[in-house]
Formats: C-alpha cells, structure tokens, sequence
C-alpha cells in the first residue's frame, strides 16, 4: 500500500494510519513507515498543553512561528520547515484526528502555513496553523479565510471512536457560506468523519448527482442548494457542558416574577442536564392562560441552555409539507420549515420553542401537522422530503406553549412534561405592574420615573380594571397609555410631572 490510499480508514488510539502520500508516485518495493499516532480529543481550544500535532523537534527546536509545509518525502509522514538553514524535514508524531484530513488536504494542495507551538520534551506542540501563501491546487478562497473555517468547525466537532467500514464507497472529491460546489468538495474533504456518517454518504451521492451531465439542470440545482443547506450546518454530538444552576436561576429571576413551582421545575431540569450531560428524553410543555409569560419562559430557557432558537408558530402552519418541505420533482420545490431552521441556526443544536401547539389544524383534509413533530420529538431523527436525508436530532430540545392542553393530541402530550402557569394574584400583578411593565415602558419612551407617579389608590384601580383579564400583556398596554399620556403632557401642557390617582386612572383607563 503506497500513500494515502484509504481516507477514511483512521486508526484507534495507539493503532498506526496509512501515510500521507502527495505526490501520487508509485516506488517500487517501498512500504511507507507511518511516523505518527492519532489521539482523541473534544477540546474546542488548542494550547501548547493541548495541541492539535506534536512534531518531532529532536534534530532541532523550531521557531515559535515556523513557515512550512505538510509532506510525504517518500517514506515518512513529515512538515518541512523552512529557515535560515533551507528547507528541514521533521517528521510528525501525534496528530487530533479531527484534523488529519485536513492536514493531508493542505499538503495535497501544496498549500504554505505557518504553525505557531511550543518545544516541548514530547516535541514540537503546534495549536494554530495559518495560511500564508496561495497553493497550487484548487481552493475555496485566496489567504486564510477556508482554513480558517475550517479550523474552527473541527474543534467544534467529536470524531467517533468506532469506525464503520466505508471502504465499498468511492471518495468524491466563493463565500464562506459553501455554496459553490468546489468550496462544498474542499469542505467534504477537510471535515471528513466529523461528519455523521449518514449524512457523510447522503453529500457524496448528491455531490455526484451535482456533477453529472447525465441529469437535468434542475436535478443539479436541487442537488448543489441541498449540499450547500446540509453542509453549512454544524452537526454536533449530544454532549452538553455543565450549567451553574445560580446563573441559571438568575436569569429566570430576572425575566419572571413569581412562579416558583415553575422555576423549580425548570432548575430540576438544569441539573438532570449536568448529571447526564445530555438533554432530557422529554421537552417542556407551558400550558396556561394567553398573556402569562409562556413564551418569556421558553426564551429564558434557551438562554440558560446557551442555544440558538427558533419559533414555529403551528396556528399559521395549515398543510404538513409546510414542515416537512416538497419533493425534489418539483421546480419550486425547497426544504421545510423545521430544516430552515437547522440552517438559519448553522448547527443542530437548539431549542424549538412551538407556539400554540393546541391550535394546530388542518384545513385541507391533509391531517394534523402537530402529528409531523413526533419524529422531531422522538429526538430518533427527522427526514425532509426535499433533503431526503434523515437528520440526528439529538440536540433539539423542544418547548411548547398551549393555553387548552385538552385540544392536544395524546401521543403528543406524552412527548413533554407538562409545566401548567397560574395565573398571577391580584398582589402578583401590582409589583408586576409598578417594577417591571411601569419602568420598561418608562425607559423605552426615555423618561424618569418621577415624570409620572402612580399613588397606591391609582395602582389599586389599575388592578380593579383588570381584575378579569388573564395574564399581564393588558397591564402592560395599560402601563403604555398611562406613560404616553403623561409624556403628552409633559410635552404639550409643559408640566415637569403627571400624577395619577385612582380618579385620573378610572378617567384615561376606565
């Protein structure tokens, strides 16, 4: 076996590799010594104590920037560095092995970098590798912009320890968005096994279909649009780092008042998170009345669980290929709602906050689309019909909001824990009121707080008048007139402040 022949066949810890190979030259009776071992690592930055190569520096210490380029003279796996005294040739000893078709793709392309690392007694640590001049092969963009890229979607990724056999699968070989098919090639080639293995195989086949002249030029645009929607998510594993139960019980503090069942509710969740370090099999359900902080609950969530989010709003989705997208058959064809989302968030990690989930219809006859959401819920992968791909969702985390959960369907409900929100007292809506709906409009219209005064008997009539409204969002629009008001008056009857007791209040409110 001579060069690089198998990119995918990576060794475990401690088993040598195949050797890169860059010149494609067959020598006769030369078996190539692999110089290297490849180490797993999760580590989403690198450091002299956490490399992501260790080059052999017993011949010399190299600079701590060294120009140079990946290489195969032959018979070792090496990086020739280039000083003073020419061009010397140190052979590489441990490589992260999320980097090692990266590595082999650098020296394919004659591509010149500049490692920056430390000596070491273990040798010569590298923890960033910068593009200094243009190569000879093909590549995404001039500079360092795509390696660069690409560093930074490996350390972000996790190689899996077991390796399945693809050897009966033929290897396929602008903007940093991959659009382009050469850019989606290089990006294929560098991410290697980072990526899902069935997601790996599914590009291969549409990078061919994306190629062909044998297919119609929409079969091919299809093909490119869907490489480029699938390639540019960042699809990670379904670890979760640990969350400070204190920050988290902050922010929860910060956006509600109250609702203490509630917020315990959701720091249990929090700590089942750190003890698994995976999310749990259930999403949350917020079921309560309109105007009670539903949807300020699931966006607190999301940012405790430091996600990107993404709203699905099912009273507006009537038809279930609004979620599941169209086939490929047709010209106008595109992805679904839930695999727009993907894309928009650039990674399959995030929260799906579905709003109004008891008011999900059909009116076409075509059946529920809440029903679509099983799979997604299932977190056992979702499949699009214009991607026809399945996707790991793994790392979705639902939460939905209902105001009559009786209108759900039961195989639906038995995907969430139910979180039911009360209605705020009488007493709950007066601090709601005058700490928090009062100074937010108040800082929104930019004016001091002693510019309108409310006294206790103008507070009490606002809670009278909205005694039989559920939730907070009409004291918040009676906070607004009240504060425009006063701002009127201030402006116009040039008055430096509004006072409004309970006669004033029944006056402008009542």
């Amino acid at each position: 076996m001579t060069g690089y022949d198998e990119e995918y066949n990576y060794e475990k810890r401690g088993i040598k590799m195949p050797v890169f190979d860059f010149s494609d030259t067959p020598v006769a009776n030369e078996h190539p010594e692999c110089t290297y071992e490849t180490f797993h690592s999760t580590e989403t930055r690198a450091s002299a104590d956490k490399p992501i190569v260790v080059i052999d520096n017993k011949q010399k210490e190299w600079a701590h920037h060294a120009l140079g380029m990946f290489t195969n003279p032959i018979k070792r796996t090496s990086f020739e560095f280039e000083d003073g005294d020419g061009v010397t040739s140190a052979d590489i000893l441990r490589i992260d092995s999320r980097f090692v078709s990266l590595f082999k793709w650098l020296g394919e392309n004659h591509i010149k970098v500049q490692l920056s690392g430390a000596n070491t007694p273990d040798g010569y640590a590298v923890y960033r590798v910068r593009e200094v001049a243009l190569g000879r092969g093909t590549k995404l963009s001039a500079e360092d912009g795509f390696l660069q890229y690409m560093m930074e979607r490996l350390f972000a990724s996790t190689m899996p320890e077991d390796e399945p056999d693809l050897d009966d699968y033929e290897e396929e070989g602008d903007s940093m968005k991959l659009t382009s098919i050469q850019s989606i090639t290089d990006f294929m080639t560098c991410a290697g096994r980072t990526l899902p293995d069935n997601i790996l195989l599914w590009a291969r086949r549409n990078l061919a279909v994306a190629r062909s002249s044998e297919v119609s030029p929409e079969e091919r645009r299809h093909a490119q649009r869907a490489l480029s929607i699938m390639m540019n998510i960042q699809w990670k594993g379904n670890y979760f780092e640990a969350i400070d139960p204190v920050e988290a019980r902050r922010i929860l503090d910060e956006e509600l008042y109250g609702m203490e069942s509630v917020k315990q509710r959701i720091i249990e969740t929090i700590i089942q998170i750190n003890r698994t370090h995976t999310l749990p099999a259930y999403g949350l359900l917020l079921c309560g009345p309109a105007g009670t902080g539903k949807s300020q609950i699931a966006y607190a969530v999301a940012r405790i669980l430091k996600l990107p989010w993404t709203t699905l709003d099912m009273s507006s989705i009537n038809d279930a290929e609004q979620l599941t997208g169209s086939s490929r058959i047709y010209s106008n064809a595109k992805p679904g709602i839930i695999m727009e989302a993907f894309s928009q968030a650039g990674e399959s990690n995030l929260v799906f906050i579905i709003n109004e989930l008891d008011k999900a219809s059909s009116k076409n006859g075509n059946g529920n689309p809440a029903d679509v959401l099983l799979t997604l819920l299932d977190n056992l992968g979702f499949t699009d019909n214009y991607m026809e791909c399945m996707v790991p969702t793994v790392g979705v985390y639902p939460i939905a909001t209902a105001n009559d959960k009786s209108q759900i369907s039961a195989p639906l409900m038995s995907r969430f824990a139910v979180i039911d929100i009360p209605d705020y007292t009488d007493e709950e809506k007066k601090v709601i009121f005058q700490r928090f709906a009062l100074r937010k409009v108040f800082e929104r219209m930019g004016m001091k707080e002693e510019e309108c005064v409310l006294t206790e008997d103008g507070l009490d009539a606002v809670i009278k008048l909205h005694e039989n409204t559920s939730g907070i969002r009409d004291l918040e629009q009676a906070a607004e007139h009240l504060a425009a008001n006063a701002l009127y008056q201030i402006e116009v009857d040039k008055v430096k402040q509004v006072v409004f007791d309970a006669e004033a209040v029944f006056e402008l409110l009542g």
